[in-house]
This record gives C-alpha cells, sequence and structure tokens, in this order.
C-alpha cells in the first residue's frame, strides 16, 4: 500500500468520528487527531522504508547465489531453485529419473547440452516421496536434505569446522563445501566426487585415497538410481586393477596399469584432449582423468544397469554421446571365459586356445565350446636347472589378484627373482613406459587373457627344461631342414632358370587363352541351352589397372572369401567394385564362371548388377556397380554407425532383401539358391537400398526341383539352416532360415553367432525365442533406436523373423509369404523353436576352410565335410 494511499484511509477514519463527538468539540478534536495521525504514520512510513532497505543489504548472505549455497539458504523441489555452475555446464537441482516415476532425487546433471543426463545422485537409497525436498546448509558447513516432517534423509559429512562455509558446483560437475577463508581453492571440506555413483567424470579418482574407497555402482533401473548389482572399481589384493563386479564375483577385468593403459582397455591410449593418471604408493591406490583443456570433447564413463561399462564422448554433429569403447562388448572381455593357462581371441572362429606347451584339461568340454577348465601343461614344472620361459606377445595380462610387485627392479631383475621361487610362473614389466621398469610376477595358475592385435603386452611363462629343450631341437632340426631346401632349390633354380624364363611367356599367354575360352565355352553354352540372348561385356585388364590405380591400398575396399575388393574409376566417369580372385582362395574357375552366368541373367532392383568380367593370365576379376555404403554388417554392428539405420532404414533394408530373395526364388527365369546369405553380403547404394551380391556358391534349381544335396556343405556358421548344416539338404527353406537370422540382427544390431547374455548362453536365436516366449520381445532392440519407432512393426517383424528360423523346414514360410506379412497385416502363426537354439547346437563335423577372413569382423565362411 503507497504512502498516500495509506493516509487517504487514515483521514476517512477521522470523518467518522463526527458521528460520535459534539459539533462544537469536533472541528478542534478534528485538527488534533488529525495532526497526531499524519505524524505517527510518517514516522511509521520511514520505519518501512528503513527495514525494508536493511533487509536488501542483509538478504544476500542468506540466500542461494548462481552457483552456491550459504548457511540459512535452501533449495525446495517443486519450484525453479537449482545451482548452476559458472559455465553453465553443470545443475544441482530435485529430478525424477523417468516421466512415469513419482520418487523424487537431489542429483547434479547436464545443462547445457545432453540436458537432464543425471550424473550423481545424493539420496539414491532413500527417495522423496512428494515435492517436499528441501536442501540448506547448516552453520557448521553441512549440507542436509529434509523431508516433508523435516527428516534428514542424506547429509554430507565435515572433516572439520568452518568459519564461512559455502557450498559450491563447479564445472566439472563436482558439488564442493569449502571455507571462503581458506586460500587454498582446492582445500574442500567435502566434495560429491568422493562419493561417485554411476558415472565417472574428469577429475574424478577411482580406487582408494585419502582414507577413502572410491567405486561406481550401477543403477537399479533406469528409473531407479538406488545401488545396483554392478559396482566398477580397484582390486587392491596384489598388483592393483580395475574390475567389474555383480556382487562378489568378477564379470570383467580391466587389468592392471602397465604405465600407459589398463591392459584391459586397449583402446584408451595417450591423446591431446585427456590425460590419463594412475597412482600408487603405500598409502593410495587410484586412477585419475583430467582435461588437458577446458574447451575439450565432454566426456563421461558410464556403468549402466546391465554391468557395461563404457566412455561416451559428446559429439556435436549428432547432438548425442557417442561410444568411445565398452568394457564388456564381447565374450572375450567376459571374466574366465576361457580358463586358465589359455587366451581368447574374438578374431578366431575357436576363440579359446591354449598355450604353447599347454593342452586342453578336458578335450570333450573344449570339443562343446566350453572352455572354462582351462589348460594343464604337457609337461609338469619340476624346480629343476634348465627351466626358463617362453614370450606370449600383446596380450591383457592375467589376473593379478595374487600377485608380487617391485616397481624398482628391472625386467632382467624380475625374470632372476621369478627364477629363484618355485611358485613362480610367469613376469613381465609393472611399468611399460618410457624404458621400461618395474617387477610383476605370479604365482599358481594364469587366468582371464586375451590377445590384442596392437597393444597388448608381452608376458613371459615359465616352462620346464625338458619342454625348452624338445622347442630347441625342434628349431634347430627346422633350421637345417630350411637350409637343406635353399640350398636344393638354389640348385635347381639355376638349372630351370633358363628354361622357365623362355616358357613364361608363352605358358601365361596359353593358359589366359586356355581360361577365356573355358569361360565363353559354358557362357554359350548356356546362352543355347535357354534360348537367349546374353551380352557377357568383357572388360581388359589394363583398363581395369587403370580404373584403381594399379590396385592401390588406398582404392582397397575389403576383403572376402573371393578375394580382395578394389573401387575404380573407368575412363567414361563410371564407378566400379572390382572383385580380384585371390591365388589362395578356395572359389576356383568354376565358382567364378558360376557367378559370372548367374548374376549376368538377373536384373532386380535388389540385386547387385554385374559390369563385366576380366581374364588375363592368372587373373580373374569380376566388375560390379560401385556401392558406396559397403556391406550392411558395416553399420549394425557397430554402435556409433548403427545410429545412421533408424528404423525407416531398416524395415525398408527388410523388405528390400525379401524382395530380392523373393525374385531368385520364384520370379526370375531361374530358380536360385544363394546359401551364403549374410549381413556382410547385403551391399548399400547412395540411399541405403539393400542388395544381395556374391553368387559364388549359388546353385540353380531346373523345372520343379524343390531340394538337393551335398556332400560339400558351404556357407557361414550363425547363418546355415540346421538340415543345411547336419545333412547337407539345401533348399529355398535354407535361404529363409538365413533371411530370419538376418532380420534378428537388423532388429537387435547384435550376431547371432558369438552373442552372449547374462541370463542364459543361447545365440540371438535362442534370445529372441525366450523373450518371445516370456512375452517380452521389444527388449530384443537395437538400443540405437529411436524410441519413437512403431513398436507393432519391429514386433511383427520379430515374429516374421522367429517363423524363418524354425528348426522344421516344412515350417518356414516361402518368401513371397514373407513379403506379405512384412507388407500386409495378416494374421501371423505362432512361431515355434528355432534350430540352432544356441552356440552348443552346431554340428560335429569335419570342417575345413580356405584359409581366407571373409569381410566381416567375427564370421568365417566354412566348408564342412559330412561324414559317409
Amino acid at each position: 500500500m503507497g504512502y498516500l494511499e495509506y493516509i487517504r484511509k487514515k483521514k476517512r477514519s477521522t470523518e467518522e468520528i463526527g458521528t460520535i463527538l459534539p459539533t462544537d468539540m469536533l472541528v478542534s478534536t478534528r485538527s488534533r487527531l488529525h495532526t497526531i495521525i499524519i505524524r505517527r504514520e510518517q514516522a511509521a512510513f520511514v520505519k518501512f522504508i528503513f527495514c525494508s532497505f536493511l533487509l536488501a543489504i542483509v538478504r544476500p548472505s542468506i540466500s542461494i547465489a548462481a552457483n552456491s549455497i550459504s548457511p540459512g539458504a535452501s533449495i525446495k523441489d517443486g519450484g525453479s531453485d537449482t545451482v548452476v555452475s559458472v559455465g553453465q555446464t553443470f545443475e544441482l537441482g530435485f529430478f525424477s529419473p523417468s516421466g512415469t516415476s513419482t520418487r523424487r532425487y537431489l542429483g547434479i546433471w547436464y545443462k547445457s547440452f545432453s540436458t537432464g543426463t543425471v550424473v550423481w545422485v545424493a539420496n539414491r537409497e532413500t527417495p522423496l516421496l512428494d515435492h517436499s525436498g528441501l536442501l540448506k546448509m547448516t552453520d557448521q558447513g553441512i549440507l542436509v536434505l529434509l523431508n516433508s516432517t523435516n527428516y534428514t534423509i542424506w547429509s554430507s559429512t565435515a572433516m572439520k569446522a568452518a568459519n564461512r562455509p559455502v557450498a559450491r558446483l563447479l564445472d566439472s560437475g563436482n558439488l564442493v563445501v569449502k571455507d571462503e577463508s581458506d586460500s587454498n581453492p582446492e582445500n574442500y571440506l567435502w566434495q560429491s566426487f568422493d562419493q561417485p555413483t554411476h558415472t565417472f567424470l574428469p577429475g574424478m579418482k577411482i580406487g582408494f585415497a585419502h582414507g577413502l574407497e572410491m567405486f561406481l555402482s550401477s543403477w537399479k533401473s533406469i528409473d531407479d538410481p538406488g545401488r545396483g548389482d554392478y559396482t566398477f572399481g580397484i582390486d587392491r589384493r596384489g598388483f592393483p586393477q580395475l574390475l567389474v563386479k555383480k556382487g562378489s564375483s568378477v564379470e570383467y577385468r580391466i587389468g592392471p596399469w602397465n604405465g600407459v593403459r589398463f591392459t584391459g582397455a586397449p583402446r584408451q591410449i595417450p591423446n591431446p584432449v585427456y590425460a590419463y593418471e594412475f597412482v600408487l604408493n603405500e598409502k593410495e591406490a587410484y586412477y585419475h582423468v583430467e582435461r588437458k583443456d577446458n574447451n575439450s570433447v565432454p566426456s563421461r564413463f558410464l556403468l549402466n544397469e546391465s554391468g557395461l561399462a563404457r566412455r561416451l564422448i559428446w559429439l556435436e554433429k549428432t547432438n548425442n554421446w557417442g561410444v568411445y569403447y565398452t568394457v564388456g562388448e564381447d565374450q572375450c572381455d567376459k571374466h574366465l571365459t576361457c580358463g586358465a593357462h589359455s587366451t581368447c581371441n574374438i578374431n578366431d572362429a575357436i576363440i579359446c586356445s591354449c598355450f604353447e606347451g599347454f593342452e586342453p584339461k578336458s578335450y570333450r568340454d573344449w570339443d562343446l565350446l566350453d572352455w572354462s577348465a582351462g589348460c594343464v601343461r604337457k609337461t609338469p614344472l619340476t624346480c629343476g636347472q634348465g627351466e626358463g620361459f617362453v614370450t606370449y606377445p600383446k596380450l591383457k595380462l592375467p589376473d593379478t589378484s595374487s600377485s608380487w610387485y617391485n616397481m624398482s627392479m628391472n625386467l632382467e631383475e624380475c625374470r632372476e627373482k621369478c627364477l629363484r621361487n618355485c611358485s613362480c610362473t610367469a613376469y613381465t614389466n609393472a611399468n611399460i613406459s618410457g624404458a621400461g621398469s618395474g617387477c610383476l610376477l605370479w604365482f599358481g595358475e594364469l587366468i582371464d587373457m586375451r590377445e590384442y592385435p596392437d597393444t597388448g603386452q608381452d608376458l613371459y611363462v615359465r616352462m620346464s627344461a625338458s619342454y625348452l629343450d624338445e622347442m630347441r631341437r625342434k628349431r634347430k632340426a627346422e633350421k637345417q631342414k630350411q637350409i637343406g631346401i635353399i640350398v636344393g632349390a638354389i640348385t635347381l633354380t639355376m638349372g630351370v632358370l633358363l628354361v622357365g624364363w623362355i616358357l613364361y611367356g608363352r605358358r601365361r599367354k596359353h593358359k589366359s587363352r586356355a581360361n577365356m575360352k573355358n569361360i565363353l565355352e559354358k557362357y554359350y553354352k548356356n546362352k543355347q541351352n535357354n534360348n537367349e540372348e546374353l551380352e557377357l561385356p568383357i572388360i581388359q585388364f589394363s583398363a581395369i589397372t587403370k580404373a584403381t590405380q594399379n590396385f592401390s591400398n588406398g582404392n582397397k575396399l575389403g576383403k572376402g572369401g573371393f578375394g580382395p575388393v578394389y573401387k575404380g574409376t573407368l575412363s567414361d566417369g563410371q564407378e566400379i567394385a572390382v572383385k580380384r580372385l585371390s591365388i589362395n582362395s578356395g572359389q576356383g574357375l568354376e565358382e567364378f564362371i558360376n557367378e559370372v552366368i548367374l548374376i549376368v541373367k538377373l536384373q532386380h532392383r535388389n540385386l547387385v548388377k554385374l559390369l563385366g568380367c576380366c581374364v588375363e593370365g592368372e587373373e580373374r576379376m569380376l566388375v560390379y556397380e560401385y556401392m558406396p555404403n559397403k556391406s550392411l554388417d558395416y553399420f549394425i554392428f557397430d554402435e556409433s554407425k548403427g545410429r545412421i539405420l533408424d528404423w525407416e532404414r531398416r524395415i525398408n533394408i527388410i523388405n528390400g532383401i525379401a524382395r530380392g530373395l523373393m525374385y531368385l526364388h520364384q520370379d526370375s527365369r531361374l530358380r536360385i539358391i544363394h546359401r551364403d546369405l549374410k549381413a556382410s553380403n547385403i551391399l548399400l547404394d547412395y540411399e541405403m537400398n539393400p542388395k544381395i551380391s556374391d553368387f559364388g556358391m549359388a546353385r540353380i534349381f531346373k523345372g520343379n526341383q524343390t531340394e538337393d544335396k551335398t556332400n560339400k556343405v558351404v556357407g557361414t556358421y550363425g547363418y546355415i539352416a540346421p538340415e543345411y548344416a547336419v545333412k547337407g539338404h539345401f533348399s529355398v527353406k535354407s535361404d529363409i532360415f538365413s533371411f530370419g537370422v538376418l532380420v534378428l540382427e537388423i532388429i537387435s544390431g547384435k550376431k547371432n553367432r558369438g552373442f552372449t547374455s547374462q541370463e542364459h548362453h543361447h545365440n540371438l536365436l535362442g534370445h529372441a525365442w525366450k523373450l518371445w516366449m516370456e512375452g517380452r520381445p521389444l527388449e530384443l532392440v537395437d538400443d540405437m533406436l529411436d524410441e519413437a519407432a512403431d513398436g507393432s512393426q519391429i514386433e511383427r517383424c520379430i515374429h516374421v523373423g522367429l517363423l524363418c528360423v524354425q528348426n522344421q523346414p516344412e515350417g518356414r514360410p516361402n518368401m513371397s509369404n514373407v513379403v506379405l506379412m512384412l507388407e500386409s497385416q495378416i494374421l501371423l502363426p505362432q512361431p515355434k523353436q528355432p534350430g540352432f537354439f544356441g552356440e552348443s547346437n552346431l554340428p560335429e563335423a569335419e570342417s575345413s576352410s580356405s584359409g581366407n577372413k571373409p569381410a566381416t569382423k567375427n564370421e568365417m565362411t566354412m566348408t564342412i565335410l559330412q561324414p559317409r
């Protein structure tokens, strides 16, 4: 109320007095009262102004500043009260974990980007049930979180009393309490970095420091930040190492620090953005990450609800987090997958292998792909003279929980110390940075190792004297044999060199003509049998050499079972992809001619187009239209690239493959069984449209033929139908099985072969079947897919995929029905149990391969010879 308005109101009250005073007293009384009231109200107004001024001066000392809280101040839930760091990077306040949850928590989250991504929670075990939460600071410098009954449900601690305590939220995401009178800006009374939850930020410590143990613990679920089953921290038994544990059991072991990185984190390499540090002394053992530049790329390390530990990098272009590396992403990361004295290599068909000089403890279990029993020595140690060491390079070091270390020893001193101790089984450097130093010894079994192509560490394993003597004799005999071979070869070479030189040119020319003759004869014979007029373009070797810049590595696109593939540009500007048959390829002239004759007849938008071929001398090449987006496996099995394939693109790819396969089976002039349908054989054009490729293994059915049998089973494990792998029977239904596997892989972003789950030991087909039977099919969906994707359409695709991978071929739909099922809303039958329910269901059969690795990592194109 303004002063004048207030006075007018009081004047009206004095006029009312006239109604009760005598007339002769009215004038003098009214005048005196009016004067008294005016003076009193003037004094009251002066007091009002003074108090308002005083309150304005005093109030900031008990309120919340932009990035701090002082004693007497508070943050209330239900309003807009928050604390924001100076650079607007982080925000402290109250939140609910999801849109459906009513529980409230005090936490810290990103503000300027990735808004709402929570990195720390205070009351994770004691949620607020309403919006009555209140955070305040006491005069002693303790943060207190109160509920509606003023009961303290969470509080910070204070190492000592503070004269002028204040709580600040830093741009690192650290909530700190300090004494303003302390001149040391980093002398904190308490900090949230000492009590991490599920996120490890730059500036944090993981391990043991200043009397505290700091470790990550997962949320229970995405809408419950309570402490979950998984922890990420330092194990101080023996030489300290990083572990991911579920309860008390080890799930993944990142290993010990070797001066550069943790030996189980190959992608943790020195870079100009972040500095990695591991501090180890008598009192402390902790891992620390610091930004080298405050403007560097934001990063966080997250332990999620399922136990996966990931380093995430903020990508401004996509406005999202990208995965830099993941701990626990494959079977070789799983603790004790391969047992003792064996290594794991995810790129091998059989991922576990014993050390040289060791053999499987149980050959039966090993044949069933159960490697957990590990390996044992062929020749036991006797602690006698002559024992030595064999070097195993590029390894993730074994479990160090029972190891011994000395950081001042050199490698030779380390070797001698191991030799003097009969229980010592291996040794290596504890610190490989610089010239290398430190000694690390193992006693007993060596467990949980894996091979890395570039970043592993050398391990020196103790071997018996008799074994080393045997190895020396073998090497000596091999060397003598090599010398004899070299001498004989030189002698023979000198004798035939002149003759060979003369005949070489003639032979090359003759063979070139013979190869071309074979191709043309078969081509024109096929042309006459089918009464067709087809043109087979022959492209000169010189033109292809020029187009590919002499097959330069810069033009190399990849390598498959056929051989390397190169990109090229013809003289008319047309881009091409050239498949060059490798000398060591298992595919010979027959497969080459087969692919030429097949593809030249096929014309469909979802089949790759053959432009021509080349045969000159030993060279055999196929020239295709160029597919700029490589193959499907390049995207769906990569966490960062998988984001490019949203659901609209994935369903377009599934439909395109289905239409292309339907054309091969029933719409083309020939009924063609592909026999090697897989993700790496699906190429993508400029608009991400799929095209089926690689017809080297395909077969033509004549007339009404629906099935055939072979003793030479070809294809790729994980995609081969049961009846084909076990009995050699192939038909359109075996292709449909492969298609079903592809559908489930496209939806899940996971490979069928090598898929692992913490709930069971099935492959991807078994996992999908389990989720379907439990009424949880959408849990199969790739995490990369947007939540807005059509759930009913995805579920329908999963349904169709399971119908296609049923164990009995007669139960699988044909491709025309598959296309109809995918593109309409007809009622679908219930699927039955899939074939090859788990990896252990693979048939026991003799196997061989061409020795060439396919284009897709972790896949192997196999030839299985069925026993008679």
